[in-house]
């Protein structure tokens, strides 16, 4: 096989690595994470590298990433062992004569995928894409009346999340944060309130919380979705 050739399949094998990851990586965003750390996240689990931070715990977070990534690494290691070794054998075992068609007829794929994974880094498609898969997963995760989370990152054992309160939890109703029971009690720590799309403040003793608020909290992630009463939902 000469080097154009190699070259070629070892693109091709890239490229569709990338879209791959692409995918695995939009898949995870649904469930709440954020961008960045699932794209590492999904590149270490499909190249099998072991890698792992204290952002892993996030992908055992929820049912919902613990099933998702069972599939990205049992498809990974389909691709690495299956796919990239039927694609190697038949390009060894045709002719000559053969692998020059092959090649150019691969290239239109090459060049399609090639302007996929540009339009997916462009900013405004991604908004798009994800409006879209805001869309799809609000519909599947959660009813548009509950409150909603998001996981931001960890630090330590405990983590960083935004909570939008669409109605405020019984528990939390008229009573001031210092009363909230919500550091004495749950060890959560409101740091930042956003009201009617107004800057956002820090929280103070006597913030009572209402309906449409937008939160930043400090606490274990499984206590504030609890205490909130609210479901995951895409970044």
């Amino acid at each position: 096989m000469n080097f154009f050739i190699a070259s070629t399949l070892f693109a091709v094998v890239i490229l569709v690595y990338w879209f791959i990851l692409e995918l695995f990586a939009m898949l995870f965003r649904a469930t709440g994470l954020p961008d960045d750390k699932a794209r590492f996240q999904v590149l270490s689990i499909l190249t099998g590298a072991g890698f792992t931070t204290r952002e892993s715990e996030m992908l055992i977070s929820t049912k919902a990433r613990r099933k998702l990534s069972s599939a990205t690494m049992m498809f990974g290691y389909v691709f690495n062992v299956t796919i990239v070794s039927a694609l190697v054998n038949l390009f060894m075992s045709l002719k000559w004569t053969q692998l020059d068609d092959i090649v150019f007829g691969n290239m239109l794929p090459v060049i399609i995928a090639c302007i996929l994974i540009v339009l997916c880094r462009v900013r405004t498609v991604r908004k798009q894409i994800d409006r879209i898969l805001s869309i799809l997963a609000g519909r599947i995760v959660h009813d548009d009346s509950a409150n909603t989370i998001l996981l931001m990152d960890y630090i330590g054992h405990d983590s960083i999340a935004n909570v939008i309160l669409r109605e405020v939890p019984p528990s939390l109703q008229n009573l001031p944060l210092s009363e909230s029971g919500l550091r004495s009690e749950h060890n959560i720590m409101v740091m930042l309130v956003e009201r009617d799309g107004y800057k956002v403040e820090p929280a103070t003793a006597g913030t009572v919380f209402l309906p449409g608020d937008r939160l930043t909290v400090f606490g274990n992630y499984k206590v504030i979705k609890s205490v909130f009463r609210a479901n995951e939902r895409f970044a």
